[in-house]
């Protein structure tokens, strides 16, 4: 992801310690570092990295009211004036600074990645992994969900049995001598028919949770929460695990992605405000390739996040041909035409070298990725033969309640 893009930012006045005074401006947050700008000089007065803040804190003095400082190493920077307010700046930045703290990761100019190719491959086919992961997860929790559903079914066609035999009595002339054996075949059955059906919201399996910033209308009122993503829905719940609001698959109307950071989910309704909540997280490129899986058709990315959506961020999609082709041609060098100076010789052979022993590496997870998608190939083969028989069971459902229905009307 580029280290310009701006994830969010807000005008504040920041108190220049050189010249004594207060300079009007913006504060900017990137993935990696943090930015103040000038508005009258344009001049970048402040801007570091978000692995280098040591504490960020709200305070005040009888000079400074509703201040935000920063300590960077050993320099404090004063940030006042902030808008919408002050508390929302802190939730944002302190959320991000933590993030990165925990993922350790270095996003200074001057850390060159040092990685070969054969690292660069490797991440990138451990990336596919994790999708492909990710995506045998929704489809056998999918898979679980149909076995439910025919669970479901076969109790109903028992119990239209059962629907049956009363219907059978109760046509039969009061004479007949096998009515109360009919009364008492389905009676007598129907307390061993009583398994207890499970809660679907305890049986659904978790696909990620992660720490986000929530807004809902307003971004004065933002703070912190976490974004959990399930197999048939998602959740919004606060700081202390308490649920916010749940979306269930069929009620979400549109996934807005902002930007790589920055999504909106919006349920709409006729006659009162629609339910929408803003989302911001370090951690959304991880979400938003789930989110694509579940709600592809719902996702609109806009214009900042167009260039996301085609990265190869999304799931598979544009990792595609790439990735094989080239960790095919790194597990089976070819030939290297080229010049016979003795340095690039040199450069040639420890580069091989460096390839040959991540060849194996590669070569691991090439085969894991061949198992993932033979197992989900087959799940699939299964749920495609249970979606025909749930067709078929459905069928056989509704001429049993029409048939049954035009009995009891005859009899009333």
């Amino acid at each position: 992801m580029s280290e310009e893009l701006r994830i969010h930012s807000w005008p504040c006045s920041y108190y220049l310690d050189s010249g004594k005074q207060w300079i009007p401006g913006k504060l900017s947050l990137t993935p990696v570092s943090i930015k103040f700008t000038a508005s009258k000089t344009g001049e970048l007065l402040v801007d570091f990295h978000l692995s280098g803040i040591t504490e960020i804190k709200k305070e005040s003095s009888h000079f400074i009211f509703s201040s935000l400082t920063i300590l960077e190493k050993s320099t404090k920077h004063w940030f006042s004036s902030l808008h919408p307010n002050r508390n929302v700046v802190f939730n944002i930045l302190e959320h991000f600074w933590r993030e990165q703290l925990f993922s350790g990761r270095e996003g200074g100019a001057g850390a060159a990645s040092e990685s070969s190719k054969g690292k660069e491959l490797t991440g990138m086919l451990e990336g596919s992994q994790k999708r492909l992961e990710d995506t045998a997860k929704v489809l056998h929790s999918q898979g679980e969900q149909f076995d439910n559903i025919m669970r479901g079914l076969h109790k109903i066609e028992g119990d239209m049995d059962v629907a049956d035999r009363l219907l059978t009595e109760l046509e039969s002339p009061s004479w007949w001598p096998f009515s109360s054996k009919l009364w008492k075949t389905p009676l007598e059955s129907k307390p061993k028919e009583n398994p207890a059906t499970p809660d679907p919201k305890t049986q659904e399996g978790i696909l990620l949770r992660i720490p986000v910033i929530i807004s809902q209308r307003t971004d004065s009122n933002a703070k912190p929460g976490k974004l959990t993503l399930l197999s048939s829905s998602l959740e919004i719940g606060d700081c202390n695990s308490q649920l916010l609001h749940r979306f269930e698959s069929r009620d979400v109307d549109d996934i807005r992605v902002h930007s790589p950071y920055e999504i909106s989910v919006r349920q709409r309704f006729i006659g009162k405000p629609d339910n929408s909540f803003r989302l911001l997280s370090a951690r959304m490129p991880e979400a938003i390739p789930v989110l694509e899986m579940q709600f592809s058709r719902k996702m609109q990315f806009l214009e900042d996040a167009l260039g996301f959506a085609g990265a190869g961020k999304s799931p598979q999609a544009d990792l595609g041909t790439s990735i094989w082709q080239a960790a095919t041609g790194m597990l089976n060098p070819g030939p290297v035409a080229g010049s016979g100076d003795g340095m690039e010789q040199e450069q040639l052979q420890e580069h091989q070298k460096v390839s040959q022993e991540e060849a194996k590496e590669l070569r691991q997870i090439l085969k894991k990725l061949k198992g993932l998608a033979l197992e989900t190939e087959a799940e699939l083969e299964r749920q495609d033969e249970a979606l025909d028989s749930i067709g078929s069971s459905v069928d056989r459902a509704t001429l049993n309640i029409e048939r049954q229905n035009r009995r009891m009307r005859k009899l009333t």
